[in-house]
């Protein structure tokens, strides 16, 4: 009998971080180390730590695992390594090492199942140009994996989720809804086709969208995963000290996404998101609940929102689409900063 790794597991991917709003409340109470060479730290929960080593080098370090968010092993440790070194991307660094982390239920799983995902966490990494080199496994009652990546970056170069500057446009790389269609998935009600396209979608490395931003010079971005759209875009508001609109009829979804949400299928994370956003975002009047409750959902392995400037906005949507990816969209822009940090409209 074929294993399948997501009956294993309450909550899928992303949707498993615990929620924004806690962990910002724990995160104020860590100390913050004085090493000039830190470039960036936790202060902006930025995607990313960059290190400096030199005038000329610095490593961009992450690190990220979670329960399986689809069926099978290898599409798992497929999905798990694109996730984790999407955070250099990010950044606009170059991904070059990486640890396995893994927890695996020995007395669950054959060790078939284990290999198998390890292999496509390897193929995904070779893909990315990483070498992994090592890792660490416990065992554990329900199965989560990734890794800890090191890339490297020129200190001048670095991308930052606090680089938005008003007049810019928001651009994403990549539909939203993995969140919900995971959570069909385990209700029985997403379609095959759907399941399919999410897990293309998680499969796609953030390298190309990461390569566009360089070649563009753009100073601002982060990558979309377990905090939603607005979460992320919020940080990215905060960050900068600027407001960010989205607009949600522009934002790109996967499948039936909207449609499963009409049916109730919305994930427990994006009420988590919803209650971490909710006090510094204006909601329009016209925004319809099911478009409000897709810009919480829980991205796993999700694409890049990248700030640009609006007169080249037109020539990085085209790169991005010469690229593969053909979804990619203005979805939003940034203003000097209003009463909220972040609108949402439709």
């Amino acid at each position: 009998m074929k294993t399948d790794l997501l009956q294993m597991t309450d909550s899928a991917g992303c949707s498993s971080k615990i929620p924004p709003k806690l962990l910002d409340e724990v995160l104020k109470h860590l100390p913050r180390p004085s090493d000039p060479d830190i470039l960036v730290g936790i202060d902006t929960h930025d995607d990313a730590g960059v290190y400096r080593v030199n005038s000329d080098l610095a490593l961009v370090l992450t690190t990220d695992f979670f329960p399986p968010v689809c069926s099978d092993p290898y599409e798992f440790g497929q999905i798990a390594a694109a996730n984790s070194i999407s955070d250099v991307y990010a950044m606009g660094g170059t991904p070059v090492v990486a640890l396995n982390i893994m927890m695996f239920p020995a007395a669950k799983l054959p060790p078939e199942a284990y290999e198998e995902i390890l292999k496509g966490g390897a193929v995904m990494a070779a893909q990315a140009g990483v070498s992994i080199i090592g890792g660490h496994t416990i065992d554990d009652s329900t199965p989560k994996y990734g890794l800890a990546v090191v890339g490297y970056i020129h200190p001048g170069k670095i991308i930052t989720n606090k680089g938005a500057v008003p007049g810019d446009l928001l651009i994403l790389t990549k539909p939203v809804g993995t969140g919900v269609i995971i959570a069909g998935q385990k209700l029985g009600i997403a379609s095959g086709t759907d399941i399919g396209r999410a897990v293309e979608t998680m499969k796609t490395l953030n390298r190309t969208g990461s390569e566009v931003m360089k070649r563009y010079n753009v100073k601002g971005a982060t990558d979309i995963t377990g905090f939603g759209l607005a979460g992320h875009a919020l940080k990215m508001a905060k960050a900068g000290s600027v407001s960010i609109t989205l607009n949600m009829r522009q934002v790109p979804l996967i499948g039936e996404t909207f449609m499963l949400v009409e049916e109730g299928c919305i994930p427990g994370a994006a009420f988590g998101n919803l209650e971490f956003v909710e006090g510094d975002t204006c909601f329009g009047d016209s925004l319809e609940y099911n478009l409000k409750m897709i810009a919480m959902d829980a991205q796993t392995s999700g694409g890049l929102l990248m700030s640009v400037r609006e007169e080249i906005a037109g020539e990085v949507i085209a790169g991005l689409q010469e690229t593969g990816l053909i979804r990619a969209a203005v979805v939003g822009s940034v203003t000097e900063k209003r009463e909220k940090y972040l609108y949402l409209e439709s």
